[in-house]
């Protein structure tokens, strides 16, 4: 199996920065699709970002797109989320994800789930 464990939430004010990570083991997770989700309080998973196994395919959820920045290093097994000008509306508990075809905005695509950071953003 694939194990998937993010770090890197917390609490800020609004148009502050933060930079999620997601440390990934198990498989040969280097040619998994990778992808950030999130979960606003009283809301459904939502996709975030998206990123292909080589990095040559990347998208992004309307809401976040010129703030948010997904990248990977697979050297590291690891898939990172900067988040820039973040917004009260961005709070929620963000999960990551490998898909073992390709990229894809749709969760339930996913194979495998970490089980989420916390990031609140106050006003």
């Amino acid at each position: 199996q694939v194990q998937l464990v993010e770090s890197g939430g917390g609490s800020v004010q609004a148009g502050a920065s933060l930079r999620l990570s997601c440390v990934a083991s198990g498989r040969d997770v280097t040619h998994f699709a990778l992808g950030w989700f999130r979960q606003p309080p009283g809301k459904e998973r939502e996709f975030v970002a998206a990123i292909s196994w080589s990095g040559g395919n990347i998208y992004y959820a309307d809401s976040v797109r010129g703030r948010f920045a997904i990248s990977r290093d697979n050297a590291k097994n690891t898939l990172y989320l900067q988040m820039n000008t973040l917004k009260p509306e961005d709070t929620a508990v963000y999960y990551c994800a490998a898909d073992e075809g390709v990229a894809t905005r749709r969760p339930d695509f996913y194979d495998f789930w970490g089980r989420g950071t916390q990031v609140t953003v106050s006003s």
